[in-house]
């Protein structure tokens, strides 16, 4: 649950119009002579809006929101319920908001350069960060290595809060052995933009290990992704003995 509502309070900036800015102020105008890159984030949100309601112009609504949402990455995670909180954001609104978002991230998620292999935690977070910075629950997911650590899946394996009690191992390595898999790296989200590892992150970490060793399956790290940066646990030596 959020702390601050939305600010709906009117104001004279507010009540001004689109068209009575300068045309070199308008987002369109801005967008059709200077192209997409020269417009600020509350512009293109702006655009995205398209018209205000009433009292609410679609530039000072799309300033409203992202400070409200702390930025894009707030933002993506709003539901559309929360969107529609602002006076002028209907559920078309909304929708057409939670769209062009999406569409974003999926062509970020498209656009990196994934690696094939993976030699180090950086490479395991260049194909985690763009599917799993912006999920509102937690994910645990598999990356799933052959002999020469090339990747061959990574499945999703569980939705929800990570700890022991709902977790059981042997369905992490069920996948791996599907697979054939020689190693994996263990990655989970978290979805409040910490990537910091609780003690019950380290406590997974070392039981995943533990039955790796048993199964002859190498267990490379411990991925936690949140928003745009991450955590290797092996890197801090938590939980790999």
């Amino acid at each position: 649950m959020r702390e601050r509502e939305p600010d709906n309070s009117t104001t004279p900036a507010q009540k001004l119009k689109i068209s009575d800015l300068p045309a070199d102020s308008r987002p369109r105008e801005r967008l059709l002579h200077l192209g997409e890159g020269a417009l600020s984030q509350s512009e293109l949100l702006a655009l995205v809006i398209g018209t205000g309601h009433g009292e609410h112009n679609a530039l000072w609504l799309s300033r409203t929101m992202l400070a409200h949402f702390g930025g894009l990455e707030g933002l993506i995670r709003a539901s559309a319920t929360e969107l529609r909180a602002f006076k002028g954001i209907g559920e078309v609104k909304a929708l057409k908001i939670k769209a062009a978002l999406e569409l974003g991230r999926r062509l970020m998620a498209a656009s990196g350069e994934t690696p094939r292999s993976v030699t180090c935690s950086a490479d395991a977070a260049k194909l985690l960060i763009p599917e799993m910075a912006f999920l509102e629950q937690e994910h645990l997911r598999l990356i799933l290595l052959d002999a020469r650590h090339r990747v061959l899946q990574i499945p999703t394996i569980y939705i929800g809060s990570l700890n022991t009690s709902v977790i059981r191992v042997g369905e992490l390595f069920r996948a791996a052995l599907r697979e054939n898999a020689a190693a994996l790296i263990l990655a989970h989200n978290h979805p409040s933009a910490d990537p910091s590892p609780s003690p019950e992150d380290v406590h997974v970490t070392r039981l995943v290990v533990q039955a790796g060793q048993l199964l002859d399956i190498e267990v490379l790290d411990h991925i936690i992704v949140g928003g745009q940066r991450y955590a290797s646990l092996k890197e801090r030596g938590l939980g790999f003995d």
